[in-house]
């Protein structure tokens, strides 16, 4: 059930006075290939980003984003010195904003508009990519998955804010 827009609680949840910024995107060309880095990204209303394997009729998960600020929690419950943002499996690393609290809402990078549908919960992958128990250390930090509203070009370093 929604929140009434003038509780105390939605006027708690929609206070974001920083925006983010885009530390790194990542694109799966294929099923089972290592993600690729780049500088720029185009988004497609509808479908997804260009050169990433789900592009084309995704919906709702037309773009994965997880938080830069639990790459370290998720390395250490993982065991491991540090984590390359590849192994996880996520189009955007985000810093400076709280992905939780765009699920729901829309949000600009560079051109594009998007919009947080649902968290972005980690898949039995992150056992092989992490090691045993990577699927566990990335509960509740997997990110949030997003649509595109509106098409358009973003890079790294671009501003993320809430519109």
């Amino acid at each position: 059930m929604p929140l009434n827009p003038d509780s105390p609680l939605a006027k708690l949840m929609a206070t974001l006075p920083h925006a983010g910024k885009v530390e790194w995107i990542g694109l799966r060309p294929a099923r089972d290939e290592v993600m690729v880095a780049t500088e720029v990204v185009d988004a497609e209303t509808g479908a997804g980003l260009v050169g990433d394997r789900y592009k084309g009729g995704s919906g709702k998960r037309g773009i994965t984003l997880i938080q830069a600020e639990h790459l370290p929690v998720i390395a250490a419950l993982a065991q491991r010195q540090d984590l390359a943002p590849s192994l996880l499996r996520r189009n955007v690393v985000v810093s400076g904003i709280p992905l939780i609290a765009l699920k729901g809402r829309r949000f600009r990078i560079g051109d594009a508009v998007f919009e947080g549908t649902e968290d972005c919960d980690p898949c039995s992958r992150m056992e092989d990519a992490l090691g045993a128990g990577g699927y566990n250390a990335m509960r509740g930090h997997g990110g949030l998955c997003a649509r595109i509203v509106e098409g358009g070009t973003f890079r790294l370093g671009d501003v993320v804010e809430v519109l």
